[in-house]
C-alpha cells in the first residue's frame, strides 16, 4: 500500500531558524483561543506524487504539517537517512520551508559541510516520520540529530528514534481503519492452499465460486496430518477448512497527559471472522505440546492518515492448523463458526498499559461422528502481531477450536460373538484468545514497560452435540 510520506523540513542549517507563516507548506491551525485538536483517522490514499509533513523540536512551537520531502535512502544499521525534495524517485519542486529570500541551493553531487549559503533539507530536531520508504520497509520514526552534508540524492541526516507524541502533541485521534485485503502479501506455507479476496470494483471469488465478502481475505487450506500408529496402513487422518477474515487496525491517541506522555493511547486489531474445517481419520497421540501447522503467513503495512501525520502499521498473520489427540480416538467432524475479535494495548496515566482481548463467536456442527475410546482437539488459528514502524506491539494468538472426546468399554463374547460399547461421547466448541504486550509500545512517547505484559488468556467453551455409546 503506497500512502503519504512525513519528513523533516527545514530550509536553514540552523535548528532554530524561522518557519514559513500559517499558509506556506504547515498546517494551519489557530494559535490562540479555543481550538478543535481532534485529528481524522483514515485510510492513507495513494497519491500520484508523494506529499510530506514536519514538525520541529518540543518547544518550537513547529507544529505537524505538509512539506514536499521524503525519504530517499535510510540504513538501519547506522540509522542515516537521505532527504529529497519531492517523491523518492526524485522531483524539482522547490521545498515548501524555504524562505523567498534565500531558497534552497541544489544539492552537490557529494557530501559536503554545512554552510549559511547552503540550507539543508533538515535540521538538528526535526521529526521524520515516513511510510514505507528505500531502506525503511515498515515506514520511519525518527529525529535528526545530526545534518551531515549534501549528496547527489539530498541531506544526509543522522537520526536516532522518536516516538509519535512529538509529532501529535495535544492533539487527540481516534479511528478503526480496515486494512486493504489485496495489501496483503502472502507466503504460501503448503501446497493446497488458495487465497482469494475482494474489494470495491476488484471482486474475487473463492473456491466453487463463493463469493467473498467485500474487504475480507479468504485462504482455503487441506493438509494430512500423522495417523495412530496402530491404526490400519489403509488409514489416514486429514484436516480441511477455510479461514476468512476482514482485519482492522484500532488507534487512539489522546493527547498530551503528564510527563509529556499521551493522556491515553490504544493500539490493536480486530475484525470479522468466518471459518470452517473437517477433522476425518484417526491422528496420532500428540505428547507435551499440539502438533501445529501453519500454513500460511501474511503481511501488510496499512498507513493511517492521522490529521497531517502517516501513522505506519506492520501487521503480520500467521494462520495454523493445530491438532492434539489422546487415547485411539477416530473423528469425522466438520464445524462451522463465525463472529468477531480483538486485542491490543490501551494506555492510561493512572494504569499504565493494560490488555484488551474480546471475542464473540458461535459454532455449528455439520456433522459429527466419534468412535472408540480418547479425546481430539483441533483449532484452525491465526496467530497475529500488530506494530508501528517496525516496532512490535501487540501479539495476539487466535485459535478457535473443536473438542471432541469419547469414553466407555467394549466388551466381546467369545460365546455369542457379539459385542457390547458402552459409554459417552461429547462434541465441544470453543475459542481461545492470548497474547502480549510488548515494550516498543513506548513509540507512543509513553513510559517504556519494564517487561512484556500478557493480553490475558481469554477461554470460551460450548457445548455442541453428545449422546451414549450403546450397541
Amino acid at each position: 500500500m503506497t500512502a503519504l510520506l512525513l519528513a523533516a523540513g527545514c530550509s536553514s542549517p540552523a535548528p532554530h531558524a524561522e518557519r514559513p507563516a500559517a499558509g506556506q507548506g504547515r498546517d494551519v491551525r489557530a494559535a490562540d483561543g479555543p481550538t478543535d485538536h481532534r485529528l481524522t483517522v483514515a485510510a492513507a490514499p495513494e497519491p500520484s506524487a508523494t506529499a510530506t509533513a514536519t514538525a520541529g523540536p518540543a518547544g518550537s512551537g513547529r507544529r505537524a504539517h505538509k512539506t514536499e520531502l521524503s525519504i530517499s535512502s535510510y540504513d538501519g544499521r547506522t540509522r542515516r537517512a537521505v532527504i529529497s525534495k519531492g517523491p523518492a524517485r526524485g522531483g524539482t519542486s522547490q521545498h515548501p520551508s524555504a524562505s523567498p529570500a534565500s531558497p534552497a541551493s541544489p544539492a552537490s553531487p557529494t557530501p559536503s559541510a554545512a554552510s549559511p549559503a547552503a540550507p539543508h533539507d533538515a535540521a538538528v530536531g526535526d521529526v521524520i516520520a515516513s511510510a514505507p520508504a528505500p531502506g525503511a520497509p515498515r515506514g520511519l520514526l525518527a529525529r535528526v540529530t545530526k545534518v551531515i552534508g549534501e549528496t547527489d540524492r539530498g541531506t544526509e541526516v543522522q537520526t536516532e528514534p522518536a516516538a509519535l507524541n512529538s509529532l501529535l502533541g495535544d492533539d487527540t485521534a481516534k479511528g478503526t481503519v480496515p486494512v486493504d485485503p489485496s495489501s496483503f502479501a502472502v507466503d504460501k506455507l503448503l501446497p493446497d492452499v488458495k487465497v482469494s479476496w475482494s474489494k470495491a470494483g476488484d471482486v474475487h471469488v473463492g473456491p466453487k465460486g463463493a463469493t467473498v465478502p467485500l474487504g475480507s481475505l479468504r485462504l482455503d487450506v487441506g493438509a494430512e496430518v500423522p495417523t495412530s500408529k496402530d491404526a490400519p496402513a489403509s488409514a489416514t487422518a486429514s484436516v480441511s477448512g477455510f479461514v476468512q477474515v476482514a482485519p482492522q487496525v484500532d488507534f487512539t491517541y489522546g493527547g498530551t497527559g503528564s510527563a509529556a506522555a499521551p493522556g491515553s493511547a490504544y493500539l490493536g486489531v480486530s475484525g470479522d471472522w468466518t471459518s470452517g474445517w473437517a477433522v476425518k481419520g484417526r491422528a496420532a497421540a500428540t505428547t507435551g505440546a499440539p502438533l501445529r501447522i501453519p500454513f500460511a503467513k501474511l503481511h501488510a503495512d496499512p498507513v493511517l492518515q492521522v490529521g497531517p501525520v502517516p501513522v505506519v502499521v506492520n501487521l503480520d498473520l500467521t494462520c495454523y492448523f493445530q491438532i492434539s489427540a489422546e487415547g485411539h480416538v477416530s473423528v469425522d467432524v466438520q464445524q462451522s463458526l463465525k463472529g468477531d475479535f480483538k486485542a491490543g494495548g490501551t494506555f492510561g496515566l493512572a494504569k499504565g498499559w493494560t490488555p484488551v482481548s474480546s471475542a464473540d463467536m458461535k459454532s455449528t456442527p455439520v456433522r459429527a461422528s466419534l468412535t472408540t475410546d480418547g479425546s481430539v482437539k483441533t483449532a484452525l488459528g491465526a496467530e497475529a502481531s500488530v506494530g508501528l514502524y517496525g516496532a512490535v506491539g501487540v501479539t495476539a494468538d487466535l485459535a478457535p477450536y473443536l473438542r471432541g472426546e469419547a469414553a466407555g468399554s467394549v466388551t466381546a463374547d467369545s460365546g455369542t460373538g457379539g459385542v457390547q460399547a458402552k459409554g459417552t461421547w461429547g462434541l465441544y466448541g470453543g475459542v481461545d484468545l492470548s497474547g502480549t504486550l510488548r515494550l516498543q509500545l513506548s513509540i507512543f512517547g509513553t513510559p517504556v514497560l519494564q517487561r512484556s505484559l500478557p493480553l490475558g488468556s481469554l477461554h470460551r467453551e460450548w457445548k455442541l452435540a453428545g449422546g451414549s455409546l450403546s450397541s
